[in-house]
């Protein structure tokens, strides 16, 4: 199935949510995904926790998929890549191929999170690409964690944001981008993880809330049929 992508402006920017979990900045012609958290089945498995051990393939065709759709020649994911950081050494062969493949062809560029080698120069020599701890592209900040007091545009992940909906009397969740908005309507967004195996935060939580202050408003940002649907999670008082 392809994924439906959908285009909304942020800061000045143009940006496509892809099939609900990545973005794609055209001008840059770059692919944005957060909390990959590859190998997170082998990690569990390791304490006797057993999990289908097949999300880090099912997160690479998925990742492989948004990027023929796409076109795009740029990747950069926005940390918690591998789930702990002996993660690319336990991949099995055939994810280990489809990683090697994806970071030779494309411009590929980790960001770190958490849950990633504390060092960079410790990164598992067999993954390719370029390692950094954050970096600003265009004037946006790309890092894994939001910071609560950050003025300038920036793109983050860490808190798998998830719409809570009740729809007809059932509970509903969506994976969702969550965007604050200024006094100058420019803000942050945080992503939603892109992992096979990744859960998620209440889009509304007060941890979420807090980390993207100042602002004025804060929205959730899903796609419904064929828009996308903004929720507002909260305002400043007038």
């Amino acid at each position: 199935m392809v994924p439906v992508s959908f285009t909304f402006g942020f800061c000045g920017e143009e940006f496509r949510m892809v099939d609900g979990r990545a973005l794609f900045w055209p001008r840059e012609n770059a692919l944005l995904v957060a909390d990959l958290h590859l190998e997170k089945a082998s990690f569990y498995a390791r304490g006797g926790q057993f999990l289908p051990p097949y999300d880090s393939r099912e997160t690479l065709e998925r990742l492989a998929a948004a990027v023929r759709q796409t076109g795009a020649r740029r990747v950069y994911t926005l940390g918690d890549n591998f789930h702990d950081g002996e993660g690319a050494l336990r991949l099995e062969p055939h994810a280990a191929g489809m990683l090697d493949a994806l970071t030779r062809a494309l411009d590929f560029v980790w960001v770190t999170g958490n849950h990633d080698v504390k060092r960079l120069d410790h990164a598992p020599q067999k993954v390719g690409g370029t390692f950094v701890a954050e970096l600003e592209l265009a004037g946006l900040v790309l890092r894994h964690e939001a910071q609560a007091g950050e003025t300038r545009p920036e793109l983050s992940g860490h808190f798998h944001p998830r719409l809570h909906l009740n729809v007809a009397g059932k509970r509903i969740r969506r994976p969702c981008a969550v965007l604050s908005e200024d006094s100058a309507g420019c803000g942050r967004m945080i992503l939603p993880a892109f992992g096979a195996l990744t859960g998620g935060m209440d889009a509304a939580d007060p941890a979420i809330l807090k980390a993207l202050q100042p602002a004025r408003r804060i929205d959730a940002v899903v796609p419904a049929r064929d828009r996308l649907a903004r929720f507002t999670l909260w305002q400043a008082a007038a």
